[in-house]
């Protein structure tokens, strides 16, 4: 019987020693903002702000600064964005650096549902406010992806994984006005490559936007390309990331219709190019693919192509 008593009294102790040591734990807002301020010291980060607009019990936990402010009405959670933006985790295991790439165009209220955080969407709103405005972001797990993280595989492998109750550093830019934007990156983009010797030109003048050509070699002449022609040609589809979208045709010869294709390549080729003639084009999002997401091609991006045209009937 004592025997039972003294082994009861362990437990007991044992347990109460446990509780002692749960109640000792910081919550989750207080885990956050330890992250949080032992990231900007040691990434020697300045003039951020603490968010103070309150959430259930206390603030946000956000802490963020304004880059360059934006202009306009006020931003409500019904109003369209195109955002442009960068993401890392605090334990540096997962980057997303590529502007090319990390597009997206939605209702602001709606940014949760294409998989980015809550406090992202809260930040936009709250704090940036309005359109051409950019800003920097850390985000505390709990509004980010919590407990759970996000993504597929190890947290060991870069890249593939957030690692549960893990704060973010996002960059974020809401676009203002999408053709300068775009007209910008194209022009950052040539000068980066040293590409030389493009023209700007117009493809209709209700259409705001512009695009770029070069002529490389000059066509041998022949039928003039319309809208309706028949055109043979090699060629090549890119992001500025360089990324590929359409590769299998730059060896293989392909027949189109410029009816049929994106509004900034079809003025290109009817305007600058004939039988024999290679050239290279840049085309802003509005006279591309727009707002519409197609494949491997986000929202709003600027297109590289490069054209071979062998025949026109």
């Amino acid at each position: 019987m004592k025997q039972k008593i003294f082994t009861f009294l362990l437990i007991a102790v044992a347990g109460l020693t446990a509780c002692k040591k749960l109640d000792n734990l910081p919550d989750i807002r207080a885990y956050d903002n330890q992250q949080i301020e032992a990231y900007i010291s040691a990434n020697g980060l300045s003039d951020f702000k603490a968010d103070t607009t309150k959430d259930g019990s206390g603030t946000t936990g956000m802490y963020y600064k304004v880059l360059t402010p934006g202009s306009g009405d006020t931003l409500k959670y019904a109003d369209k964005v195109s955002l442009v933006y960068t993401m890392k985790s605090f334990d540096g295991k997962y980057v997303s650096s590529d502007t090319i790439n990390n597009h997206m165009n939605d209702f602001l209220g709606h940014l949760t549902a294409n998989n980015l955080p809550k406090g992202l969407q809260l930040a936009i709103h709250n704090l940036l406010k309005y359109k051409g405005g950019s800003m920097r972001l850390l985000i505390p797990s709990r509004l980010a992806y919590g407990v759970n993280g996000f993504g597929s595989g190890s947290i060991t492998n870069v890249n593939t994984r957030i690692a549960g109750n893990q704060s973010l550093d996002y960059y974020v830019h809401v676009i203002g006005d999408q053709n300068a934007y775009d007209d910008l990156v194209i022009k950052n983009y040539m000068a980066a490559n040293n590409l030389t010797g493009y023209l700007k030109d117009s493809a209709d003048a209700s259409v705001k936007g512009h695009y770029w050509y070069k002529v490389i070699t000059p066509g041998t002449g022949g039928i003039e390309i319309s809208e309706f022609s028949t055109v043979t040609t090699t060629y090549s589809g890119n992001l500025l990331n360089g990324v590929a979208f359409d590769e299998s045709a730059k060896t293989t010869a392909t027949t189109l219709t410029p009816f049929s294709l994106i509004e900034g390549v079809k003025d290109g080729l009817i305007k600058h190019a004939v039988t024999g003639t290679s050239i290279s084009l840049f085309i802003p999002s509005v006279l591309g693919y727009g707002t519409a997401p197609r494949s491997t091609i986000p929202a709003n991006s600027p297109l590289r192509f490069e054209f071979q045209v062998t025949k026109v009937e």
